[in-house]
């Protein structure tokens, strides 16, 4: 069993966890995830590790609410504890100094690209880091990724804080002022990723995306978690989860996410009517 060690509420639905997993926080690196499951009957889920305190022997996840597990996962709270916590897991990222690196989150994305984008710093890069939401609100690691960048550009889809519009928009404005730029990474929804890899493959800028498809054991022996890269049929689990993002064949990746849907909104709303009936009879 895992404990929680603590539990910070970033926006709306995001929640920061520190899980207490010493042999993990000594092994991880940048770009690495864990799976969770969180009691017997729970589903496998991966979540990547931002951060890892060694003294401490904790990890650090950040988790957005958008499904039946992850909802559970953000009504546990510090000294809960979790059945299941495997890893790390994936290949780490690439890490090497390119001279200036771009660094692209879109939404929970920022979660992943932290680490990332802290650890290519350390190798000597340049940072200039983006980072979106769909609102102000929900805007996660602004200060974490303004520590770690030479400049950080935000962008909202409404307006509400930085530049308004999406994080390519921002990367399309750089690249037409002729910056400097070596790598990118983006990491966020599929739409934004295929997205960013479009903006830069005009220009040969060698980019990586980092994926989160449908994943089950994280060993690559389920195979859920397939994607075609290259013409190539690749395990995200193992061979991932970083990818070079000219190469991914985004529309299949969306489709093959989208499988189980229906399944997924139908356990969705049953714990929601569960959980409305459980706070009617407490009287809440």
């Amino acid at each position: 069993m895992y404990e929680i060690t603590e539990k910070v509420e970033l926006s709306h639905t995001v929640y920061l966890f520190r899980i207490r997993a010493p042999r993990i926080a000594m092994k991880r690196k940048a770009g690495q995830f864990v799976v969770l499951r969180l009691n017997e009957h729970g589903e496998r889920i991966p979540l990547t590790i931002v951060d890892s305190d060694t003294g401490e022997g904790t990890i650090t996840i950040i988790v957005q609410e958008v499904g039946k597990t992850t909802a559970l996962l953000c009504e546990m709270g510090k000294g809960d504890r979790i059945l299941d916590v495997v890893g790390p897991l994936g290949s780490p990222t690439h890490i090497e100094n390119y001279g200036t690196a771009v660094c692209v989150g879109g939404g929970i994305g920022t979660a992943p690209v932290y680490p990332i984008a802290r650890a290519l710093r350390e190798a000597g890069n340049r940072i200039i880091s983006i980072i979106g939401a769909r609102t102000k609100n929900l805007l996660i690691l602004e200060e974490e990724m303004r520590s770690v960048s030479e400049e950080l550009f935000i962008t909202t889809d409404d307006g509400s804080y930085g530049h308004h519009g999406f994080v390519t928009q921002v990367l399309q404005n750089l690249i037409n002022e002729r910056r400097k730029i070596d790598f990118v990474i983006g990491i966020g929804p599929i739409p934004m990723m295929k997205a960013v890899s479009n903006v830069t493959r005009p220009h040969n800028i060698h980019t990586m995306v980092s994926l989160n498809p449908i994943m089950v054991d994280g060993t690559g022996m389920c195979g859920a978690c397939r994607v075609t890269v290259g013409g190539e049929m690749k395990f995200v689990c193992v061979d991932g989860p970083e990818f070079n993002g000219h190469e991914v064949d985004f529309d299949e990746l969306i489709r093959r996410n989208r499988s189980y849907l229906k399944e997924e909104k139908i356990a969705m709303e049953e714990f929601t009517y569960h959980e409305g009936k459980r706070c009617y009879e407490r009287g809440a």
